[in-house]
C-alpha cells in the first residue's frame, strides 16, 4: 500500500496554517496537461511538483485536514465556453476562506473574511470573465467534503475521477437570476488585460 514517507508527513505537518499551505501550492507548477487529462491523488502530486486547480485543492483539503480542518471541495462552475474553477474553503473564527490553485492572477486565495459560502464565492464572480470580458461564473455547488470517500483517496494510485463526478452531481446554487444575466456589464479593458497576467507559460 503506497503512503507519505516520513520527510513528507514531516512538511505537511510544518504547513499549519492556511497561508503556509497556499504557499505550498504557489510553489508548484502549473500542470497544464499536456499528454492527457489528470486528476492525481495528493500524494502523486506531491511528488509530481505540478498541479492544476482540482489537484492543487485536494492537496490543500488534505494538508489542512491534518490539522483540524474539515477537508471540503466548492466547485465554481461557469458558462460551457468558460473553465470551471476548484477551490478548497476553509473556516477560521466563524469566517471563509479558500485556498485555490491557478495559473492566473486572479482567481486566487481568498482570506478567512467571509461570512458564508455564498459571500466567498461572490468574491470571485467580477474576477471571472472570457477575453471579450463577458462575465460567466454562474453556479456554485454544495460544500464536498472528502472525509465521504475511500479512506485512502489521498495516496490512490491512478487518477480519482469519482471525485471528480461528484462534484458535477451534488447540488448546486444559481448565482445570477435568469431575467439578469443578459444585463450584466462587461468587464472593462484594464481588467481584461490583467486577467490575461499568467505566472506560468503553457
Amino acid at each position: 500500500m503506497l503512503t507519505f514517507t516520513k520527510k513528507e508527513i514531516a512538511l505537511m505537518k510544518k504547513l499549519n496554517t492556511p497561508a503556509k499551505v497556499q504557499d505550498f501550492l504557489n510553489s508548484f507548477k502549473f500542470n497544464f496537461e499536456e499528454k492527457k487529462e489528470t486528476l492525481k491523488s495528493p500524494l502523486f502530486t506531491m511528488r509530481a511538483k505540478n498541479t492544476h486547480c482540482l489537484e492543487g485543492a485536494l492537496l490543500g483539503a488534505y494538508i489542512l485536514s491534518l490539522h483540524g480542518f474539515k477537508p471540503y471541495l466548492l466547485h465554481l462552475k461557469a458558462l460551457e465556453r468558460d473553465y470551471d474553477h476548484i477551490v478548497a474553503p476553509f473556516k477560521i473564527n466563524g469566517f471563509w476562506g479558500a485556498l485555490s490553485k491557478t495559473n492566473h492572477a486572479v482567481l486566487r486565495y481568498r482570506e478567512p473574511v467571509y461570512k458564508n459560502i455564498r459571500e466567498l464565492v461572490m468574491s470571485y464572480f467580477h474576477e471571472y470573465f472570457l477575453d471579450d470580458g463577458t462575465k460567466t461564473l454562474r453556479q456554485y455547488s454544495s460544500l464536498l467534503n472528502l472525509n465521504s470517500f475511500e479512506k485512502d483517496w489521498m495516496t490512490m494510485e491512478g487518477d480519482l475521477w469519482g471525485i471528480d463526478e461528484e462534484l458535477d452531481n451534488i447540488k448546486h446554487y444559481n448565482i445570477v437570476p435568469k431575467k439578469y444575466i443578459r444585463k450584466l456589464r462587461k468587464a472593462d479593458k484594464v481588467e481584461i488585460l490583467a486577467g490575461k497576467i499568467v505566472e506560468y507559460e503553457k
